[in-house]
C-alpha cells in the first residue's frame, strides 16, 4: 500500500468513525494529558557513517539497535544492557551519542534536571569492539558531555570547570580552574543562552581531536533572581519540608547586565589555552563550531539589539579572526534564519531574511557569495544538508502556503522540487550523505504517519501509521481553516474547531485561543491533539488567528510589531473577534479569550482594551510587563527599556488594568523559572489596588509547562468550569 493510500484510508476511518458513532468515549485526560494525546512516535534515528544505516533505542529501552534505511529492518545491535563485558556494568540508560567512526558510544543515566532543557547525569562510554564500559568520571555528576570524533576523549563540565577524560589512559583532568558558582561557567551556557538560543553545550572538538573550542561565560554582573519553592504533592519525593526552599539563580531581566563571553581554545598536545582575538564586548555569541575542514573555529557574534550578525573564521593557534559574513536589519535578525548553517570544506550555507523571506545562501570562506540557493515568495524553515555526490540540498519549505511544511530538494541549478506535493506538515531525519530519510507526515485530520523514503521522495518502508490512534479520536472535534480580515484589511490565517454535531442554525459561544508571539505560529496544517479540543467538546467554537507579528509569512508581516509588542497583535485579535461576532452561528454575547505564556500576555492586553468584545478571559503564566522578562528574548523585539521607554510603557499589560471590564481567570505555576510568578502577583496586586474582582489559581510547585501530575487536565477542567460560570 502506498503512503498516500494509507493516509487517505486513515482520513476515511476518522470520518467513518465520527459518522458511525462507534468511536470510544473520550475523557478529559484523552484531550489534555500529553502522554495520552501524543500519537505513537518513532524513536529518533541517529544516522551511521556508512550512509545506509541508522541506530535507535529499542522499544523496551534495553538496547541500541541498527536498522537499514532501505528495508527498515533491524540488522544488528550496537549496544545491549544484556551483553556487557568487564567490571563496569550499567542497569539502564536514558540517551546516547555515537563517535564518528562508530567505535565508541556515549551513554548516560541518573539524569537530574536543572533548567527546562539542561541536566546533570552519569556518563559512560561503551567500546563496540571490546564490549566493555568505562565510566567517564567517578568525581560526581557531569554536564554536557561531548564525545570527540574518534571516541577516545570526552569533554564535560563539573563545578563550572571543563574536564577531559582520556579513555585510553583512564585519566580525568580539569583544563579550566576559574569556574565558580554564579561567577564563571566554562563550556556550558547560562540560563538565558540555554532558553533563548537553544544552546545545550558550548564545547566543540576539532576534526583531529587536538583542539577543544569552548565559550567562557562570566555571569558575575548578572543579577540574582530569588523566589521560594513551595513543594507540590505531585513531586516524586515525599514532602519533608516545613519551610519553603529558597531558590536563586542568575537571570538577566531586560536592560540588566548579561554574561560577558570569550571564545577559548584548548590544545590537547601542549595543554595550553588561548583566548580568541575577537571584539565581543557586551555582544552575544549564539553559536560556535568548526569549519568543514575541522581546522578553524566559526564564531557567530550578535550585537545586543540582535540586528547585526558577524561570522568569523578564527585560527585557534594564532587566535587571528577573519570576518567572512555579515547580516544586518532595521529590526531583529531571526534565529530561525542564521541558525540554519552548514559548514562544508570549501563553502558554507547560511540562512537570511534579507530578501523579505527566509532563504539560503552559499559563501566561501573568503566571504564571497557563491550562489543563492533558494528564492521566492516563501520561506525555508529547515535545512537538512547536501548530497556530496550531486550537490543537491534538502530543505523544508512553506511553498504550499504558510500553514504547510513540505520537504523539497534544491539542485545545483537552484531548481526546487517538492518531494511530496501534499498539503500538511512533513519533517525528516536524513541519513549521512542524504540518500535516505525518515519522514513524518500529518495534517489537521490525520495523525502522524512515519515512512522511510529515498531522496526522490519514494516511500520504501511504512514504519508507523497510527491507525489505532486515529480510530480513538474519530469522534473528536475537527479543525477547519479559514481567512479572517484584520483592521488593516489584510487576511489572517485562522483555524476553527467546531463541536461534534455542529449546527450552523444554532449560535455558539466562542473561545479565541492564542499565542501570537513574534515569529510564532499556531495555525498549522498538522495534527495536534490538546486541551483546546476538550473545550470544543464542551460546546465552544475554538478559534485561533495568526495576526501581525507571527511567523512564516513575509518579513514585513513579522517585524511591524518591532519595539511595540502587543499593540498590533491586540488590534488584530479584536478585529477577528468582531468578524466572528458577525457570523450567524456565533453568540456575540458569549465570547472569551485564552492564552498561555505570550498568549497569556495577549489575553491581558485584549481584556484591557477599551473596545474589548470579550465577556471573559483566561491568562495562563502571562508576562505582564516586558521589564520582568529575560534580556535576550525581550530586547530582540523591544530593545532595552532605556532605549525604548515609550515602547515598554505602551506594551505593559499593567497599564491597561483600568479598562478591564471582562471577568479574568489568571493562573501561574509558583516555581516557573521562565515567566516568573511575580508577573501574576504584580498584575493581581494592581487589580486589588483598583478594587477589581478576578479569579486566580496558583499551581503550587509547578513550572512553566506543567509537567507534573495530571496538571493539564486539571487546568482545562478549571477553564471549562470558569467559562461555564462567566459566559
Amino acid at each position: 500500500m502506498s503512503n498516500k493510500s494509507r493516509i487517505f484510508l486513515l482520513i476515511g476511518a476518522v470520518a467513518a468513525g465520527a459518522i458511525g458513532g462507534n468511536a470510544a468515549v473520550l475523557t478529559p485526560e484523552d484531550y489534555c494529558q500529553p502522554d495520552l494525546t501524543r500519537p505513537a512516535s518513532v524513536k529518533t534515528p541517529i544516522p551511521m557513517s556508512d550512509g545506509v544505516s541508522y541506530t535507535a533505542i529499542s522499544d523496551d529501552g534495553r538496547s541500541i539497535d541498527i536498522f537499514s534505511y532501505k528495508t527498515g529492518k533491524k540488522t544488528g545491535t550496537l549496544f545491549s544492557l544484556d551483553n556487557q563485558k568487564g567490571e563496569i556494568k550499567i542497569d539502564e540508560f536514558e540517551g546516547y551519542t555515537v563517535s564518528d567512526n562508530g567505535r565508541k558510544v556515549l551513554l548516560w543515566n541518573d539524569v537530574q534536571k536543572i533548567y527546562r532543557h539542561s541536566f546533570t547525569a552519569e556518563y559512560y562510554v561503551y567500546d563496540t569492539f571490546r564490549g566493555t564500559i568505562q565510566r567517564v568520571s567517578a568525581g560526581g555528576p557531569q554536564r554536557g558531555a561531548t564525545l570527540c570524533h574518534d571516541g577516545r576523549q570526552v569533554a564535560y563540565m563539573r563545578d563550572n570547570n571543563i574536564w577531559i577524560s582520556n579513555l585510553d589512559y583512564g585519566s580525568d583532568k580539569a583544563i579550566t580552574n576559574d569556574g565558580a558558582e554564579r561567577k564563571v561557567i566554562n563550556g556550558i551556557p547560562d540560563w538565558a543562552y540555554e532558553e533563548e538560543f537553544g544552546m545545550q553545550t558550548a564545547m566543540r572538538w576539532s576534526k583531529d581531536d587536538n583542539t577543544l573550542a569552548y565559550i567562557r561565560f562570566d555571569e558575575s554582573e548578572v543579577p540574582v533572581y530569588n523566589f521560594d519553592i513551595y513543594k507540590s504533592y505531585c513531586e516524586e519525593k515525599p514532602l519533608s519540608d516545613i519551610y519553603p526552599e529558597a531558590y536563586s539563580y542568575k537571570y538577566p531581566l531586560a536592560g540588566s547586565p548579561n554574561s560577558t563571553v570569550q571564545v577559548m581554545a584548548y590544545n590537547v598536545d601542549n595543554q595550553t589555552t588561548k583566548v580568541m582575538d575577537l571584539e565581543i564586548g557586551k555582544d552575544y555569541v549564539p553559536a560556535i563550531d568548526f569549519d568543514g575542514t575541522g581546522t578553524n573555529i566559526m564564531v557567530m557574534v550578535l550585537n545586543r539589539d540582535q540586528n547585526d550578525l558577524r561570522l568569523y573564521s578564527v585560527n585557534p593557534g594564532s587566535t587571528v579572526a577573519r570576518l567572512v559574513y555579515t547580516d544586518k536589519s532595521d529590526a531583529w535578525l531571526s534565529p530561525s534564519a542564521y541558525q540554519m548553517v552548514d559548514y562544508g570544506e570549501k563553502t558554507f550555507v547560511i540562512g537570511s531574511e534579507r530578501s523579505g523571506y527566509r532563504h539560503l545562501y552559499e559563501y566561501d570562506y573568503n566571504g564571497n557569495l557563491r550562489r543563492t540557493l533558494t528564492s521566492g515568495d516563501w520561506n525555508v524553515t529547515d535545512y537538512y544538508g547536501r548530497d556530496p555526490q550531486t550537490g543537491t540540498a534538502y530543505i523544508r519549505t512553506t511553498k504550499l502556503g504558510a500553514i504547510n511544511r513540505n520537504l523539497a530538494s534544491v539542485d545545483v541549478k537552484g531548481r526546487v522540487t517538492l518531494l511530496n506535493n501534499q498539503p500538511g506538515t512533513e519533517n525528516a531525519w536524513f541519513s549521512k550523505g542524504c540518500r535516505y530519510y525518515l519522514r513524518s507526515y500529518s495534517n489537521s485530520l490525520t495523525p502522524t504517519v512515519y515512512t522511510i523514503c529515498d531522496n526522490k521522495g519514494k516511500t520504501l518502508v511504512e514504519v508507523e501509521d497510527n491507525g489505532q490512534y486515529a480510530a480513538k479520536y474519530a469522534s473528536a472535534p475537527r479543525k477547519e481553516f479559514l481567512k479572517i480580515p484584520n483592521a488593516a484589511g489584510q487576511e489572517m490565517n485562522a483555524f476553527m474547531i467546531k463541536p461534534a454535531g455542529f449546527d450552523a442554525g444554532k449560535k455558539y459561544p466562542v473561545l479565541m485561543y492564542q499565542y501570537n508571539g513574534p515569529d510564532s505560529q499556531e495555525v498549522l496544517n498538522a495534527w495536534k491533539m490538546e486541551g483546546i479540543y476538550y473545550l470544543a467538546s464542551q460546546g465552544y467554537l475554538v478559534v485561533a488567528v495568526d495576526g501581525r507579528g507571527t511567523g512564516n509569512r513575509d518579513r514585513a508581516w513579522a517585524t511591524c510589531v518591532y519595539k511595540r509588542l502587543g499593540i498590533l497583535e491586540t488590534e488584530d485579535q479584536l478585529a477577528a473577534a468582531r468578524w466572528l461576532a458577525g457570523q450567524t452561528y456565533v453568540d456575540a454575547d458569549r465570547m472569551a479569550c485564552f492564552g498561555w505564556s505570550y498568549g497569556g500576555y495577549m489575553t491581558l492586553m485584549e481584556l484591557g482594551d477599551k473596545n474589548c468584545p470579550f465577556k471573559a478571559g483566561v491568562a495562563m503564566a502571562p508576562v505582564t510587563d516586558w521589564r520582568f522578562y529575560d534580556s535576550i528574548y525581550t530586547e530582540r523585539y523591544m530593545s532595552t527599556p532605556g532605549q525604548n521607554p515609550e515602547g515598554y510603557e505602551t506594551s505593559s499589560a499593567l497599564n491597561r488594568t483600568g479598562d478591564l471590564k471582562a471577568r479574568l481567570l489568571i493562573m501561574s505555576g509558583t516555581s516557573d523559572d521562565n515567566v516568573h510568578f511575580y508577573n501574576t502577583l504584580k498584575y493581581t496586586s494592581k487589580l486589588n489596588s483598583e478594587g477589581q474582582l478576578f479569579d486566580m489559581m496558583a499551581l503550587t510547585g509547578f513550572e512553566h509547562s506543567l509537567p507534573m501530575c495530571n496538571a493539564r487536565t486539571m487546568l482545562f477542567r478549571k477553564i471549562a468550569d470558569f467559562l461555564k460560570a462567566r459566559l
